[in-house]
């Protein structure tokens, strides 16, 4: 079934990847592309999006979009810099702003009966971010919209369905952003809105088929959403062909391996469990640079992927959780391409001797929808619902060298830490939590014996998508009592803190 889309063009704004999820929202499926690599099939998309951007329009480092297949043949949304690109290069004029137009502010002024922004009231709160302004509007420009301190808030092009803005419709923010996106994509530019994630299910399974047909898959399981989704996928689409391997790095939390690996037999898996335990400690002793135990970890990974799949015979293809955020092509402000592809934290930079073709069933999708469509294939909620771990799991939280009598003490005050989540019911505010183990010994008093014993730092922080994140004001008595279980319970430990940085600056991991 062919999907309309829409193709978002990114001038490198930190919101670019919002636009194109708030569009999914819709059920409309969006692509986001480099502003200086248009795809030349633009004819199979039905609407453009231009995003925002850190840079100019008025400064040497402008970025100069090819408008010409596009404007007036397509129905075309312009974004803050992409609002002020069209005015300032076509006929209007944009100047640096005498007030900084940062944050909130109410539309006071909504020209009437215009379809843009129906069922959206005057008051309606927007978010602006920028420094420049336009103060005059392009050839054929008509005022559609004004805030207080910004007169040209919204315009439109006479003669054309373009529309073009000065505030993020994508951002929380702005209360009526999706609203004002589903008219212009529904009600002005006509898509359908069929892009769910039943309908990714049934066309994905169907592609998987056609694409690897009675061929062997091999897929590393990581315990964490993307992957479990990956392999429930795939083994709806070729079953038996589907080997999973799920590797026990001796990192990962309290127990997890042995329920994980049940959790996913329970679900029809054909999956074989490795416990490789002592091979990455062993790999581990006396590194502790944070990037070297990283390396450590991924190419002790790599040996044991290797040599499980070399047990076994045919294997044509190795499947990956790769994710949308993955592979999106970053623009840099100079407005040259950096193309800043990751490769895959569990399986990324596997050796060339494994000359499998690759496979990645999630590759179009972001983080939220890989849940959703995880729903849709019925996963147990609960493993669904699991924070984000990092890859090297509980060896970049163990600051310093590792040891496994540092690996026991942190499994059990994580254990403590995340069980207390689920019971006082505060799991599902967070987006992710984990206890650090500092590289430092402090004093306390336990009975009348002085201590001189580890601490230890909890993690909570809630985010949409990891790139920026609060911590969590977690309530005083959980905290109290968790640090008394903590502290009584784990030999070791004497003194427990909360971590209350926010990222930026601070990232959600120590290391």
């Amino acid at each position: 079934m062919q999907h309309d889309k829409v193709l978002i063009l990114d001038f490198g704004s930190q919101y670019t990847q919002l636009i194109a999820r708030r569009v999914r929202e819709l059920n409309i499926y969006s692509e986001i592309k480099p502003f200086n690599k248009i795809p030349t099939d633009i004819d199979s998309y039905k609407a453009v999006i231009l995003s925002g951007s850190p840079n100019s329009v008025r400064g040497d480092n402008a970025l100069h979009p090819e408008l010409e297949n596009i404007r007036a043949k397509k129905p075309m949304l312009a974004v803050c810099y992409g609002a002020q690109y069209l005015a300032h290069f076509s006929g209007g004029e944009v100047a640096p702003s005498s007030t900084r137009e940062y944050g909130r502010a109410n539309l006071s002024f909504i020209k009437e009966n215009e379809v843009f922004f129906e069922n959206i009231s005057k008051g309606s709160q927007v978010w602006m971010s920028h420094s420049d302004t336009i103060k005059t509007l392009p050839t054929n420009g008509v005022l559609i919209a004004s805030t207080t301190d910004v007169a040209n808030a919204a315009y439109k092009i006479e003669g054309e369905d373009t529309y073009a803005i000065q505030f993020h419709p994508e951002v929380y923010h702005s209360t009526d952003g999706k609203q004002l996106l589903e008219n212009f994509l529904v009600k002005i530019s006509g898509l359908k809105q069929d892009w769910t994630p039943d309908s990714f299910v049934e066309e994905t399974v169907a592609a998987i088929q056609e694409k690897v047909g009675n061929d062997k898959v091999v897929l590393g399981l990581s315990g964490g959403v993307d992957s479990t989704v990956a392999a429930v996928l795939l083994n709806k689409a070729i079953g038996e062909n589907l080997y999973c391997i799920f590797v026990n790095n001796g990192l990962l939390r309290k127990n997890e391996f042995e329920s994980v690996l049940k959790q996913y037999e329970g679900m029809g898996l054909n999956v074989k469990g490795v416990d490789a335990s002592e091979r990455f400690l062993k790999a581990l002793v006396g590194l502790e640079d944070p990037e070297k135990k990283r390396k450590a970890i991924g190419n002790s990974f790599i040996e044991v992927f290797d040599d499980e799949a070399h047990k076994l015979t045919d294997v044509k293809w190795l499947a990956q959780g790769t994710i949308y955020p993955d592979v999106i092509e970053s623009v840099s402000a100079t407005g040259g391409p950096s193309a800043t592809i990751k490769s895959h934290h569990n399986v990324g930079g596997l050796p060339d001797f494994m000359k499998l073709k690759i496979v990645e069933p999630l590759r179009a999708i972001f983080k939220d929808e890989v849940r959703r469509v995880g729903a849709t294939l019925g996963i147990d909620p609960e493993l669904l619902g699991r924070h984000p771990f990092p890859g090297p799991g509980l060896g970049i939280r163990i600051l310093g060298d590792i040891t496994a009598e540092k690996v026991r003490i942190l499994q059990e005050v994580d254990a403590i830490f995340i069980n207390g989540l689920k019971e006082w019911g505060l799991y599902d505010k967070v987006w992710q939590a984990g206890a650090m183990l500092l590289p430092v010994n402090s004093v306390g008093v336990m009975g009348d014996e002085r201590t001189y014993e580890k601490c230890v730092a909890l993690r909570a922080v809630e985010s949409t998508d990891g790139m920026t994140a609060d911590w969590v004001n977690l309530p005083y008595e959980f905290l109290q009592k968790t640090s008394n279980d903590i502290i009584n319970k784990v030999k070791g430990v004497n003194r427990v803190v909360y971590d209350i940085s926010s990222k930026p600056p601070a990232t959600i991991e120590w290391e």
